[in-house]
């Protein structure tokens, strides 16, 4: 199952600071989260049509020409600013007004819309029923709900096994996803042996949680600017 529309598609992405009013160091964390988006900004800079950057004291937001790196930015950030946790709306659909790469504000389109609405929808979520594990959600233009639905799933999923990570098993997993290789050069990072980086591994479902994340990935990577149907 992919994402098909018979119109140019955009992916916006809206990301909010949870309960960032209670935290401390408020100045601080936007500073570090300003470094960590102009990072992501050159990274990736062939996949952005507007950079991201703060766009309200507690929030931020970016548009892509494309899903091949939507994931792997989304992660990259949230890995970054951990301890302090986000809510990320993803949303897939038209840019109706003029694209400046520099700001992300200032243009419109139901791109846009749908992450907004994702971000509300998790905020509401975090308000009515703290049983539903979800920091990530989608939504998208078109004949596309069924999909939608299925990696909202899969997301909630996700977090829910993140969320259950000790310090020790997020601090390996996390140091797997950014290095992107093997549990030796892991352990050697990390300064403990590799049967140790396997086990701490096994017992957070890192592996199944990646599959996992990569399905939800593989799916956004088919969203082309350019081959629309």
């Amino acid at each position: 199952m992919f994402f098909q529309y018979d119109f140019k598609p955009y992916i916006a992405i809206i990301g909010d600071i949870v309960a960032s009013k209670k935290l401390k160091d408020r100045s601080e964390i936007q500073k570090k989260l300003n470094g960590v988006l102009s990072e992501i900004n050159d990274s990736y800079a062939d996949r952005i049509s507007a950079r991201f950057m703060i766009t309200l004291g507690d929030e931020f937001q970016g548009l892509l020409a494309d899903g091949e790196s939507v994931i792997d930015i989304i992660q990259r950030i949230q890995i970054r600013m951990y301890p302090v946790k986000l809510r990320i709306g993803i949303g897939i659909g038209k840019i109706e007004t003029e694209i400046n790469h520099l700001i992300p504000y200032g243009a419109d389109g139901s791109a846009y819309h749908h992450a907004r609405r994702m971000i509300e929808q998790l905020k509401n979520t975090e308000n009515k029923n703290k049983s539903y594990d979800a920091d990530i959600m989608i939504a998208a233009d078109g004949g596309n709900s069924d999909l939608v639905i299925l990696l909202n799933t899969i997301l909630s999923l996700c977090t829910a096994i993140r969320q259950r990570w000790t310090e020790r098993q997020r601090e390996v997993a996390y140091d797997c996803f950014l290095n992107g290789d093997n549990q030796t050069a892991a352990a050697q990072r990390l300064k403990i042996s590799q049967p140790a980086v396997q086990k701490l591994l096994s017992k957070a479902d890192y592996y199944t949680y990646k599959k996992s994340m990569d399905v939800v990935s593989q799916s956004l990577q088919k969203i082309k600017a350019d081959s629309h149907v």
